[in-house]
């Protein structure tokens, strides 16, 4: 099983970023998909989570309005469109999945895990 994310880097605040992460070997579209960050210094935490067909999506308190969480099961990618990067943005960020009981739901225990992609806000 493989979770690999991209399209972290640097950028000016104020800027966009979308993240992907990219899985393979294991049915994506049973899997519910999260993406988590850790900032310096700190513990992890979720910012979003999407359920297997997209009917069901969950933000934490500090994401909503700023991120957007989506996925293709066509391409086994799910992505997190960040916008209007604030330097408290900067972290790792993390995409997992977990087994979805249903269509709808974005409660899972995260088995898989990716290696991170790293973003930092600065000017």
């Amino acid at each position: 099983v493989q979770l690999v994310e991209s399209g972290g880097g640097l950028v000016q605040p104020g800027g966009s970023l979308r993240l992907s992460c990219e899985v393979s070997g294991i049915l994506f579209n049973f899997h519910v998909m999260g993406w988590y960050r850790q900032r310096p210094g700190e513990e992890r935490e979720l910012v979003a989570a999407i359920s297997r067909r997209a009917t069901g999506i969950d933000y934490a308190e500090f994401a909503k309005g700023r991120f957007t969480i989506s996925r293709d099961n066509t391409k086994n990618t799910a992505y997190l469109q960040i916008n209007t990067l604030e330097p408290s943005d900067t972290a790792n960020y993390f995409c997992a999945a977990g087994y979805g009981s249903t269509y709808e739901t974005t409660r899972t225990d995260y088995m898989y895990w990716g290696q991170g992609t790293r973003v930092t806000v600065s000017s």
